[in-house]
């Protein structure tokens, strides 16, 4: 029986050096690399390996550099799952692990976004900022409150609207929120809660990428989409997707939308056929989340990170 689950990861899970030694050891890792140079017109490979760490973290940049770090991993390990789940980004990974769409057309389509999202705002107008132990329905309370008080003040002289929303639901003790700078940091003075500011170049997940979602549905309506192998839930409604259409829906929405990341693993806990979980890509942000939440509900589950060629051989 079929008891895998893999997660795939997002944005900040990056690392100057990823994938290096599955070049060195892997034609397949080698010919996709290459492959990936050639589709965006510049050495993605070199920033993966070498950095410098400020190249590679440029949104445009580690996107597709995660991605191509998850697929080559993916199919390297050979087998497919019950299911799959991926963080933001990752949930391209997961849609092309599943044949949704070709490497090359989802190599473009997340550089294209990375680039959008980060034109969305000017740099240092927004903000993200993690929340620890506040409850999602007191956030949600107070970020109402701060977006009335703002809404009559007049727009950023630079047009960006005095917005903050919710971005990602991690779990149930960690929540971001996202928006711009001085609605954020009002949100977070307001709660009171153990907080850190993020350290990323635009307020993801919030009203203010609705111009990035806009350019990149665009984007998505060009490209083929097949019907998934597996099924992968998706960020926006943390429901499955088991069809074409609605893996490109999805794709459009969670660029504006939450991150229901806690959903999505109270969904997985849920199926009793769930029971070895395996994520795959750089960092292990994703598995450490997973398991404070089977802890939490009394799973006792196998949850193994698969982001190099020992971990690859390990789980063979």
């Amino acid at each position: 029986m079929n008891d895998r689950v893999f997660l795939f990861p997002g944005q900040g899970s990056q690392a100057v050096g990823m994938g290096l030694d599955l070049f060195e050891k892997s034609e397949f890792a080698q010919k996709t690399f290459r492959r990936a140079d050639e589709v965006l017109g510049y050495p993605l490979s070199r920033l993966c390996f070498n950095g410098p760490e400020e190249e590679l973290k440029l949104t445009f940049n580690t996107q597709p550099a995660l991605l191509t770090v998850s697929y080559i991993l993916f199919t390297l390990l050979g087998k497919e799952p019950l299911l799959a789940a991926g963080h933001s980004l990752g949930e391209y990974s997961a849609l092309l692990c599943a044949g949704v769409f070709r490497f090359e057309d989802a190599l473009l389509l997340v550089h294209k976004r990375g680039k959008y999202m980060q034109e969305a705002v000017p740099v240092g107008k927004g903000a993200m900022a993690a929340l620890i132990g506040a409850g999602i329905d007191d956030i949600r309370a107070v970020l109402d409150a701060v977006n009335r008080e703002l809404a009559d003040l007049p727009v950023d002289p630079d047009g960006v609207r005095r917005v903050v929303n919710l971005a990602n639901w991690n779990s149930a003790g960690q929540v971001v929120i996202s928006g711009e700078k001085g609605a954020v940091e009002a949100a977070v003075r307001r709660l009171g809660v153990k907080s850190v500011f993020l350290p990323v170049s635009a307020p993801f997940h919030s009203e203010l990428m609705l111009p990035a979602e806009e350019k990149l549905s665009l984007e998505l309506d060009r490209v083929e989409f097949a019907a998934p192998r597996f099924p992968v839930i998706n960020n926006w409604q943390a429901q499955r997707v088991t069809g074409a259409a609605e893996a490109r829906e999805g794709l459009k929405k969670q660029v504006s939308r939450l991150v229901r990341w806690h959903e999505t693993m109270e969904a997985l806990l849920a199926d009793p056929t769930a029971a070895y979980f395996a994520e795959i890509g750089s960092g292990r942000v994703l598995a450490g989340l997973l398991k404070r939440a089977a802890r939490d509900k009394n799973r006792q589950l196998q949850i193994v990170n698969i982001e190099n060629l020992a971990d690859l051989e390990k789980n063979a």
